[in-house]
């Protein structure tokens, strides 16, 4: 891997390496029709990305992914984030 690389995601984002592919795994290994799940995913990206979202927010998220959950949209998901 090349490392420089992943330093300057890190320094770009705030965000870790190991964050990131952890987060790369819980979401490739996640069951998106399990609302424990989901949630925790939702709380996680949150958090990394260093966005406050309401439990209204959340819950719109958690609902729409569970609906959605074998075509997940992330560009859906990101654009309701912001």
């Amino acid at each position: 891997m090349n490392r420089g690389f992943f330093n300057s995601i890190e320094q770009k984002t705030g965000v870790s390496m190991d964050e990131i592919f952890a987060l790369a795994n819980a979401i490739q290994h996640a069951d998106f029709k399990n609302e424990k799940q989901v949630r925790k995913i939702v709380r996680r990206v949150s958090k990394v990305s260093n966005r406050q979202i309401t439990q209204e927010l959340e819950d719109k998220l958690v609902q729409s992914i569970i609906q959605d959950g074998a075509s997940l949209d992330f560009d859906k998901i990101t654009k309701m984030m912001k």
